[in-house]
């Protein structure tokens, strides 16, 4: 069986293939396929197409467990009332203008136009980090100037987390540009990487970030590097001694003392790249900074042939999964790597717990370990028991569409009535475990944020239906679900959606110099930043979506992504792991059972593939989920 589920995995991860576009993964009878009506909340989207009444049933995303429109359980397979009959904002554009829009075929020329616009749009940022902001870390593309960082301002995290002096913006590209099939450039950029980057630096910097951006760029280029294959081109270095993978090693090394004198084994959220953990660090870390490392680190220790980095990563990991609540099998969002005391209860699938599902995932594709898969579809059972609401199936039936929410990890109860862009990524996660119509339920809802506002703001408030937080730095998960969806289906309407993204992203944040994050999404004020994101993940999965001939697809290589949208293989190399010794011989980090051990929960989510096809004709899926939540197009 689970041989099966790997199988079925990998051939889904096969982007190229003709059969990508209708396989998924089934979904078996039990706990897995009948799925209980998810408890509390709901709200119709309608009023994201402008002004209009409210409705006068009290919204099903907000009633408790179980309770109709009325204050009445509803029978069972309904979810509340259908309020969908018309939508406000809508100026009557009904089905026929979604059919008129996007069921026709999108034509070669078109794509080959939003393909060249996609990497025009890369090479404008690139070029301009290149001409005025190499060696440092990001471009200001408003004042063409390179950004390093806060040297003045130690506890300006949200710049010194990332920026650690080493070039980021370049090392973070490379991949990118093999992608793109410029040889010529991907060899200089090594080259320069290899001669000008140095980890020795006095530079304070988050783990994840540096382990996300540069680790994971750096083994994804060596690969690249290094593959007898060579499917993107030459991409080979003359005289190349694996030294992208040996600045990865030494990276690394100077990232373990954040594993060390912690009680649980869950890291220390920040090092200094010279010293070690600073004297005054803090105890507290979010459950995805810390349990998101395993990808690259279980990469790099298959590949030197030494357990020590996968086998922090996934102690790190199991510590946090030890630590989910006994009654709803949820993580919070920040822990105590100390006590293992939750400081944030919150769980959802947003900032601090979304990369911790999605490597739950990706680490049993590249490593096949069984206790991997094991925890991601326990994990992804207690996501939909009590993170779901709305109706229980995404086309059809009654009730509001499907939403996932904040709840409190302990009791299950909503905690708040916003959702943030980073959990945009879902989707995407969904279509990798098979969940398709789940995620074409769930794209729609972002997408139709985007269309509102030509971006996805920072934080959207679903009730109030306005931005919470209303900037928005580029960020590609939107994008990234978006291509992943196009692969699982071949719809043109994500060719169409695509298009919307590329255009917006144009007409809204190009400058001078670049593309700047959006500081208001209503007013489209920008920031005079260009995150390395930008250019390593945004502008890859909008030019992968219209490369229909890119090697990704047409290669025969089975390939994944990184959370920061780096291209891995997925191949026998990183299968076998030489040491195969039980991470936790006693149960516990340090040969020890902890003594702040939550019990283990017994959510089982056993998914069985069958290979089924999915029919997703526009107007049954698509089609009615843009026009129930939006009305703009």
């Amino acid at each position: 069986m689970r041989r099966a589920l790997a199988l079925a995995l990998l051939l889904l991860l096969r982007l190229g293939l003709r059969s990508a576009r209708a396989l998924a993964l089934g979904r078996p009878p039990g706990p897995g396929s009948q799925r209980r009506p998810p408890p509390g909340l709901g709200l119709g989207l309608q009023r994201l197409a402008g002004p209009g009444p409210r409705p006068a049933l009290r919204p099903s995303w907000l009633r408790p467990p179980g309770v109709g429109p009325e204050g009445r359980r509803p029978r069972p397979g309904v979810c509340g009332a259908a309020r969908w009959g018309y939508v406000p904002g809508a100026r009557g554009r009904g089905r026929d203008e979604y059919e008129r829009r996007y069921s026709r075929a999108f034509p070669p020329q078109l794509r080959a136009q939003m393909r060249d616009l996609a990497r025009a749009m890369f090479v404008f940022g690139y070029d301009n980090y290149m001409a005025h902001a190499f060696p440092q870390d990001e471009l200001n593309p408003i004042h063409c100037r390179g950004r390093g960082p806060d040297r003045g301002d130690p506890s300006n995290l949200n710049i010194n987390d990332v920026l650690g002096n080493y070039s980021l913006t370049l090392v973070d590209a490379l991949d990118t540009l093999a992608i793109m099939g410029n040889s010529s450039e991907f060899q200089k950029a090594v080259k320069l990487v290899i001669n000008t980057v140095s980890f020795d630096k006095d530079s304070t910097v988050q783990v994840f970030e540096a382990t996300i951006r540069v680790l994971g760029s750096l083994l994804s280029a060596h690969r690249i590097i290094t593959d007898s294959k060579q499917p993107f081109g030459d991409m080979t270095i003359e005289d190349y001694d694996n030294e992208l993978l040996h600045m990865a090693h030494d990276l690394a090394v100077r990232l373990l003392p954040a594993f060390e004198n912690t009680r649980t084994g869950i890291p220390y959220p920040r090092v200094n790249l010279k010293t070690g953990v600073p004297p005054d660090s803090n105890n507290e870390t979010c459950t995805a900074g810390a349990g998101s490392l395993l990808v690259e680190f279980g990469i790099l220790s298959r590949l030197l042939g030494d357990s020590t980095f996968e086998w922090v990563a996934r102690r790190a990991v199991k510590a946090l999964w030890s630590l989910r609540s006994n009654d709803t099998g949820l993580l919070g969002n920040v822990v105590d790597i100390q006590t293992g005391r939750w400081v944030g209860k919150q769980s959802g699938l947003g900032a601090g717990l979304d990369s911790f599902y999605e490597y739950l995932l990706k680490s049993y594709i590249l490593f096949g370990e069984e206790e991997d898969l094991e925890m991601f579809n326990a994990a992804y059972q207690s996501i939909q028991n009590h993170l779901r609401r709305g109706r229980e199936a995404c086309n059809e039936g009654e009730g509001d569409p499907p939403l996932y929410v904040n709840v409190n990890m302990f009791s299950g109860q909503l905690m708040n009535t916003w959702i943030d862009s980073l959990q945009a990524f879902f989707p995407g996660l969904q279509v990798l475990m098979g969940d398709v119509e789940d995620a074409i339920c769930l794209h729609a809802f972002y997408y139709a944020i985007w269309k509102r506002y030509g971006a996805l703001p920072e934080r959207y408030n679903w009730q109030l239906q306005a931005p919470d937080v209303l900037f928005y730095p580029l960020r590609p998960e939107l994008v990234e679900s978006t291509y992943l969806l196009y692969q699982a289906t071949k719809n043109p309407f994500y060719l169409h959606v695509g298009m919307d993204i590329l255009q917006s992203l144009e007409k809204y944040t190009r400058v001078k110099c670049g593309y700047a994050t959006l500081h208001h999404v209503i007013d489209k004020s920008k920031e005079d930043r260009m995150e390395s994101f930008f250019l390593s993940e945004t502008c890859k999965y909008l030019y992968l979506l219209f490369d229909e001939e890119n090697p990704v697809h047409k290669s025969g290589t089975r390939y994944m992504f990184t959370t920061e949208g780096h291209v891995v293989s997925v191949d026998k190399q990183l299968r076998e792991a030489p040491w195969r010794e039980d991470v936790f011989p006693d149960g516990g980090p340090d040969g020890r059972p902890p003594d702040f051990k939550a019990i283990n929960s017994s959510s089982n989510c056993s998914r069985v593939p069958d290979e089924r096809r999915y029919s997703l004709p526009l107007k049954s899926i698509y089609m009615r989920q843009i026009d129930q939540m939006v009305g703009l197009i």
